[in-house]
């Protein structure tokens, strides 16, 4: 079976960034984000030795969902200085592993991701254009968990950074389950109900995780939740969602990774490009990177 490994790039720069001490280079930049980085690609690659594998960024333009909720991610701080450039030298570190690099403007990373997941997760789309015993495995590497909506039974797994940037967890679908007690897909609605404070996701206010598990697992979704508000036989409960439908309905639309952004880009277009060895070393040298030299 053959491997598609979607790196969500920016998670994984942030993550490093924040769990990392400060780095330089023998110029004294900043580089510890990037270092970061070139460990862990050092890592999976190894580990999955994907047959095709693509790193999505965001991009600094705004996004749809800063069009439909102006308030989207705005208590975010500015990115830090110090971070800035190593956004801009990622780009480089993913050329030089051979990995293509896929944005779009108007869109987040997790949307690239989630267009590229549901684009070629499709085996049997694929076998017609791959031959009939084509197999394709998607892997989604992030350490964002809005990611885990993504997963599809087997076909797509999502391995999420844990704490730091050493440790992993894989879900798949049965997984998920047994973890948060509703599907992949439901996640959404989850979020939809308690919001998310990282995003400015406003949610229904007063409702926490466990009102809204038991409110997905008997109704299933928002939609279906709203249908039959009025028969819910707890009045507080009732007043809460009724009086915050709107923000629900947002919520969901804001929390749901786009699948459809249009990027002109096939299959054959992710497989990993050349990697030299030498010029890998001489990349890590350049940057101080001795004891990634070394792992080489």
């Amino acid at each position: 079976m053959k491997k598609l490994l979607l790196i969500d790039a920016n998670s994984l720069i942030h993550r490093c960034f924040h769990a990392l001490p400060p780095l330089t280079t023998p110029k004294g930049e900043p580089i510890n984000a990037v270092y970061g980085l070139s460990s862990i690609l050092l890592k999976i690659l190894r580990e999955h030795q994907p047959d095709y594998v693509a790193a999505a960024f965001d991009r600094p333009e705004p996004t749809f969902r800063d069009e439909i909720f102006k308030e989207y991610k705005a208590h975010r701080p500015p990115t830090a200085d110090t971070l800035v450039p190593q956004l801009k030298e990622a780009h480089k570190t993913f050329e030089k592993f051979g990995i293509k690099v896929v944005e779009k403007a108007g869109f987040e990373a997790d949307d690239v991701v989630g267009t590229l997941a549901e684009r070629f997760k499709d085996s049997e789309a694929l076998r017609q254009a791959q031959g009939d015993d084509f197999e394709l495995k998607v892997i989604i590497f992030s350490g964002d968990k809005d990611n885990l909506q993504l997963i599809d039974d087997d076909r797509v797994v999502v391995e999420l950074l844990k704490t730091g940037v050493s440790k992993t967890v894989t879900y798949n679908k049965a997984f998920f389950l047994q973890t948060y007690g509703f599907s992949p897909e439901q996640l959404v609605d989850y979020k939809a109900l308690v919001g998310d404070a990282s995003d400015n996701i406003p949610g229904v206010m007063g409702i926490g995780p466990k009102g809204a598990t038991d409110l997905i697992k008997e109704y299933g979704s928002v939609e279906k939740i709203y249908e039959e508000v009025g028969l819910i036989s707890k009045k507080v409960l009732q007043e809460k969602l009724e009086k915050n439908r709107d923000s629900a309905f947002l919520s969901k639309k804001l929390a749901t990774i786009k699948r459809d952004v249009p990027l002109e880009i096939n299959l054959n277009d992710l497989k990993q490009g050349r990697m030299s060895k030498e010029e890998l070393k001489k990349y890590f040298e350049e940057l101080g990177f001795k004891s990634l030299t070394e792992r080489l």
